[in-house]
């Protein structure tokens, strides 16, 4: 039974690992995959794994991007490291909205709209979106190539972006991907620019989760330790490879794949469950 969850962990991890990072929906897939791989353990651990495996995935962006994020290395110059800090500044601005709105938002947000059918009217809302902005972005010039020439008020602005990941299914990535994008960000620069929204945002979900979870009295046994563990080094393992697939894959391609992929994803969710329904 151990060696089932723990397997059942490493396919969550796998699922996370990709989703997070690429503007999908981590969430829509969570929800689908539970139906059909369920950890055989506590609903209050299973709520609390599937947020947790998160933090593996955060790990990957400081590893990946280390030079552009580390404001003490020795390596830099001094204009450089107030770059990096500059960065991370534009970083903790455009987390704000999304920050103050998860803190109020989040018992709300898990009783009404954690459910099928709000998951698959964002995909869809989303996947249109992301069409239509490809159309309309090849008939403009980017106006900011990189995070360097990102302003403080273009940084808050994604941030209010981001904040509508808040609703399941829209996807956190996707969120601030599409910000960007709408704000004049090169494909590139939105992509960066996600991956570093990830850190603060992802970080303090989790922790918001897990604090609340022990001021409750939940306690883990030994065993769903382990499969948090295998969940988190999964999704950190698969999420390299992944961040780096998509800063490569945005330098010659758009997102309107994944704008079809999302709308093909939301009949398949509303079909199924659907149909689970009248049966």
């Amino acid at each position: 039974m151990r060696f089932l969850e723990i397997l059942k962990a490493i396919i969550i991890g796998i699922v996370e690992g990709i989703t997070e990072w690429l503007p999908i929906s981590s969430t829509g897939h969570m929800i689908l995959l539970d139906e059909f791989i369920h950890l055989d353990v506590s609903k209050d651990f299973r709520e609390l794994f599937f947020v947790v495996i998160q933090l593996g995935a955060i790990l990957a962006v400081p590893i990946l991007f280390m030079e552009k994020l580390n404001p003490f290395s020795k390596k830099e110059s001094v204009s450089q490291r107030l770059q990096i800090c500059s960065t991370w500044t534009k970083v903790l601005v455009g987390a704000l909205p999304a920050a103050v709105l998860g803190v109020f938002l989040d018992d709300l947000l898990d009783r009404y709209f954690y459910t099928p059918l709000v998951v698959a009217l964002a995909l869809t809302v989303y996947g249109i979106i992301y069409i239509l902005i490809e159309k309309i972005r090849a008939e403009r010039e980017d106006r900011v190539k990189s995070i360097k020439e990102l302003s403080y008020k273009d940084a808050l602005k994604i941030g209010f972006f981001q904040s509508l990941s808040l609703v399941p299914g829209t996807s956190r990535s996707g969120s601030t991907i599409l910000g960007g994008l709408l704000f004049g960000l090169s494909r590139e620069a939105s992509a960066e620019f996600s991956f570093f929204m990830a850190i603060p945002i992802m970080l303090g979900a989790s922790l918001f989760k897990i604090l609340k979870f022990l001021l409750s009295g939940f306690a883990a046994t030994l065993d769903e330790l382990m499969i948090l563990l295998v969940g988190m080094s999964v999704s950190f393992i698969v999420s390299v490879f992944v961040i780096r697939f998509l800063m490569r894959y945005v330098k010659s391609h758009g997102f309107m794949g994944f704008g079809y992929y999302r709308i093909a994803l939301s009949v398949f969710i509303f079909l199924y469950f659907g149909v689970k329904r009248l049966i």
